[in-house]
């Protein structure tokens, strides 16, 4: 993370007025935006934190994005999942070094790219999604945040009620389905005593009948939260929170699978 800009990777460009751009680095390239065109050679072999100068004068300062800015940023198909939920996904679900997490639906990758940064490569993350459409844009966009699908995610274009039927284990669930209850049966089969299921939804309805399917089969310890986010504009002379804010995205709902008498 400390070397130079190289080619082939990302890099985020931030102007006077904190508008920013995540740029794909090529040599010969050139970014246009409305200051003008930058050539690429002008980041590569840069520092991070370097500021470049348009064509008509104007400067933008080069970093490398982080997880949040390439959420936000890259190409998408389904709606993706908030940071702000993200975050609190992670931290609810317990999601860490060498977990072995199953996840459906991948959609555009904004949470399979989370967990495979949380379980690292001695854990293992199982991705289910129905679409081809968005098991593409999901794997373009995995490769573009790390070079390369982590070997330890598996991306399966198909149904995660499959999961059943390999004998796989898992430590958690995280469900991002409009209707996780479907297959809680077959998920839940895979899920490890004690292991931790977490939905993700973007209705109370959905919420109640989550909450009460997953009470009915056995879990325990289920709780419901939503994460809204207010950033603050700070200066010499004023102290305010800004005008907008990232209120109601979706509920994150997470419960302990209870041991089962054999």
């Amino acid at each position: 993370m400390s070397a130079p800009f190289e080619p082939g990777e990302r890099a985020l460009l931030i102007d006077d007025r904190g508008r920013r751009f995540l740029v794909r680095l090529q040599p010969g390239g050139t970014f246009h935006f409305h200051g003008g065109a930058v050539p690429h050679d002008l980041v590569l072999g840069s520092e991070e934190g370097t500021v470049v100068h348009s064509t008509t004068g104007a400067a933008l300062w080069c970093l490398r994005p982080r997880l949040a800015d390439f959420v936000l940023k890259m190409p998408r198909g389904a709606q993706v999942i908030y940071p702000k939920d993200i975050g609190a996904i992670l931290v609810e679900a317990d999601i860490g070094p060498g977990n072995r997490v199953l996840e459906a639906g991948t959609g555009s990758g904004a949470l399979s790219i989370a967990l495979c940064r949380a379980t690292g490569p001695e854990g293992k993350v199982v991705s289910y999604e129905l679409r081809a459409d968005f098991h593409q844009r999901a794997t373009a966009n995995l490769e573009g945040f790390f070079g390369k699908v982590p070997a330890w995610l598996d991306l399966r274009l198909g149904d995660v009620r499959e999961v059943a039927g390999t004998g796989e284990r898992f430590d958690r669930v995280v469900l991002d389905l409009p209707e996780p209850w479907a297959v809680l049966p077959d998920v839940g089969a895979s899920l490890s005593s004690g292991g931790i299921l977490c939905t993700y939804l973007p209705t109370v309805n959905q919420v109640q009948e989550a909450v009460l399917a997953m009470r009915a089969a056995g879990y325990e310890e289920v709780d419901t939260l939503e994460v809204l986010v207010r950033f603050w504009h700070v200066t010499e002379r004023s102290v305010r929170p800004d005008h907008r804010m990232v209120a109601h995205t979706g509920f994150v709902t997470v419960g302990r699978k209870a041991y089962a008498e054999p």
